[in-house]
């Protein structure tokens, strides 16, 4: 890929006390792309996600978007840039309706009142725009499935029109039918031009979705896959240890630079 990437992270550390949880930490992801971050507990891989969130400030390394050096010290930071993400609690509200979710903290008004009518109308186009099927925008979030329920947080991150989209774990405790009307959400993204980091313990769900596959052990890079041509085995090969830094032994194979 030429361009720039959207997102790309330069030797990212960081130090909890006593425990280093990020050493030298790179990755990148390019828009229309989805890059998967995969790993065993303890990876590092929640830690990462809240550094490029905002939650955590780097102790070392840069953070780049569009090949410019930024601070990301707070979550205003990261929606300020145009990231978004959607952590595995979900955040939703259960009693309150999907218009009333959607726009929880960031509601419309018009003359000092609520304007519903304008926010439902707007809820409807971008429920319909990502082709998110639901019985109705005006039924409490708890009616719907946990595939549904996944959906409406994804919509919600949408409102402000980010350029990449970090998924927690989105298919999680999911069906088989409520995964696939996720992923099916999460090739969408991409083909609207996002970039998107998933994270993920489900191999075959990355293996549906994900253009390239981010693997990190014990808080450090142990290989980025292209998923075209890489087996399942050999990703979770380098989830598990078996193999140490796979990827860079097979460029010094090959003659390969990774960028």
């Amino acid at each position: 890929m030429s361009a720039a990437p959207v997102l790309a992270l330069r030797g990212i550390s960081k130090r909890f006390g006593a425990v280093q949880a990020l050493t030298d930490v790179e990755l990148e992801v390019h828009a229309s792309e989805v890059v998967a971050l995969v790993g065993d507990n303890g990876a590092g891989k929640s830690t990462l996600v809240k550094t490029i969130a905002g939650v955590h400030s780097i102790d070392g390394g840069v953070i780049e978007w569009d090949g410019v050096p930024v601070s990301i010290h707070r979550p205003h930071d990261a929606q300020e840039l145009g990231i978004a993400t959607v952590y595995q609690d979900l955040a939703l509200c259960d009693n309150i309706d999907v218009v009333g979710n959607l726009y929880l903290g960031r509601e419309l008004s018009r003359r000092g009142v609520l304007d519903e009518v304008e926010m439902e109308r707007r809820a409807r186009e971008l429920l319909d725009r990502l082709s998110i099927r639901i019985p109705s925008v005006r039924i409490p979030v708890a009616s719907l499935s946990g595939g549904q329920r996944q959906t409406v947080a994804i919509a919600r991150s949408m409102l402000g029109e980010p350029r990449l989209v970090v998924l927690d774990e989105p298919t999680a405790a999911l069906g088989v039918e409520q995964t696939a009307q996720v992923l099916d959400l999460v090739e969408r993204l991409r083909e609207s031009g996002h970039a998107v980091i998933l994270v993920s313990h489900n191999m075959a769900d990355v293996k549906a979705v994900a253009d390239r596959v981010a693997v990190l052990r014990l808080g450090r890079n142990n290989g980025v896959f292209d998923v075209g041509s890489t087996s399942q085995e050999e990703i979770v090969s380098a989830i598990t240890g078996a193999t140490e830094n796979a990827v860079t032994r097979r460029a010094a194979r090959t003659g390969e630079v990774r960028r």
